[in-house]
């Protein structure tokens, strides 16, 4: 029987435990595994058996994690690390290397921004910004060494919706794949259905829910024909020298349609590392049991805090879809489905005098570098979390002076609202 999202959040991928019959999933808290003999441990090293190796590459507890984060998503394969920057780095590196080169949407994350401009680009792989409001500014900045098209659904703090399925027909037309950040919109956007061949998380935020644990993951649709693009993906096309010679799209095929998935496993998270801890894979698992129904009431207050905002005289503009119109409020409701999200933005007249003297006068809203938490958050982009960025860039993002973002939690509205005013009423 088929399931919906929120009867998935509570039992794909899990039971009960065969030895106890835990119906709680168990914290494997160990690094490695016994294997049955000697051939079984080749089997599993050769990659001709799939099992336990080392918690580096795998563990029971995360793959709980993962097996629900496909079920949810509509993917056929998940890969557990330790962030969601980790997961933003593999999205990339697992099909691009030196002298490749991947286009970006603007309206992005400053930390991904940065880890796109600065650091990718010391790795040799290009990054191209370009404005997402035009689709077809993907299709101008797209050459033979295009590798991934990359964007946010709900970009953070922009909160302009992402054109999913018309960014992603490009890239099947061209042969490029679209992985898309959906950090901002579980639940309520489910980007497989809309053309997406990756999409990954920081599940810190909002599946995590409660602010105790850092992790990422990403998703293998498993529905973009990487076949048909050959020449494009030389590293799932080619022999790999770090598994003699095995071609991934070749040595995917009896498990399924996840060359994309398998590769990032077997030979990035075995690299580089970055892989989550089966005791933050527990955390997560709690979250997400709750997701469904924090999801609702985070829509329910940003929408509410929203409308609030836009009456203030202080404010100058909010930034939410409930408020936008025209293509932007057109996509918001052709992708997001019971709901905005948690996000608010808005713009002070003061500028960045009043964005700070705001955050300095909450009271019950925390001042930190989170997204997503049950509890309601607050932040001054331009001199934090964007900081790094150049004024042009700021712009681009959707970052001004006198922006504000609030990540609205799950108290009860009438409290958040009036702390908001009375930290308004002190600028």
């Amino acid at each position: 029987m088929a399931h919906r999202t929120e009867t998935q959040a509570l039992h794909a991928g899990y039971r009960a435990d065969p030895t106890t019959g835990s119906v709680a999933v168990p914290i494997y808290q160990t690094t490695s595994y016994q294997f049955d003999s000697a051939e079984h441990a080749a089997s599993l090293f050769s990659l001709s058996e799939l099992g336990n190796i080392y918690t580096r590459i795998m563990n029971p507890t995360t793959d709980v994690l993962e097996q629900r984060l496909v079920a949810m998503e509509g993917g056929a394969a998940a890969l557990a690390l330790a962030s969601g920057q980790s997961a933003s780095l593999f999205s990339i590196l697992n099909i691009a290397s030196a002298g490749d080169n991947f286009v970006c949407s603007q309206h992005i994350y400053g930390g991904t921004w940065n880890l796109f401009d600065v650091t990718m680009r010391d790795m040799g792989i290009d990054v191209r910004f370009v404005d997402p409001s035009d689709p077809e500014n993907f299709r101008k900045a797209t050459d033979d060494k295009t590798r991934a098209y990359y964007g946010e659904t709900l970009p953070n703090p922009k909160l302009e919706m992402f054109p999913i399925a018309e960014v992603a027909a490009i890239g099947n037309e061209l042969g490029v794949p679209l992985i898309v950040d959906n950090t901002a919109a579980p639940v309520i956007c489910r980007p497989f259905d809309h053309g997406a061949a990756i999409t990954m998380y920081s599940t810190t935020k909002y599946l995590g829910g409660h602010g105790t644990s850092v992790g990422g993951v990403l998703i293998d649709g498993g529905t973009f024909d990487w076949e048909a693009h050959k020449e494009r993906f030389p590293l799932l096309t080619r022999p790999d020298p770090g598994y003699h010679g095995a071609v991934w799209l070749e040595a995917a095929k009896p498990l399924g349609p996840i060359a994309y998935g398998l590769k990032a496993r077997v030979t990035l998270l075995r690299d580089a590392g970055a892989a989550m801890s089966p005791f933050n894979a527990f955390l997560f698992l709690q979250g997400i049991e709750t997701v469904s129904l924090r999801m609702e009431r985070h829509c329910q207050n940003a929408e509410k805090v929203a409308a609030h905002l836009a009456e203030h005289p202080k404010v100058t503009g909010v930034i939410h879809p409930s408020q936008q119109s025209g293509e932007a409020r057109r996509r918001a409701d052709a992708y997001l489905n019971g709901g905005y999200g948690g996000l608010v933005g808005m713009e002070l007249e003061g500028g960045k005098a009043a964005g700070q003297a705001f955050i300095d006068n909450l009271e019950l809203l925390y001042h930190v570098a989170n997204i997503g938490d049950a509890r309601s958050l607050a932040i001054h982009p331009a001199s934090t979390t964007h900081s790094q960025l150049s004024e042009e860039d700021l712009l681009a993002s959707g970052v001004t002076p006198g922006y504000v973002r609030l990540s609205i939690g799950i108290e009860h509205v009438d409290d958040i609202l009036a702390d908001i005013d009375q930290a308004l009423a002190k600028v």
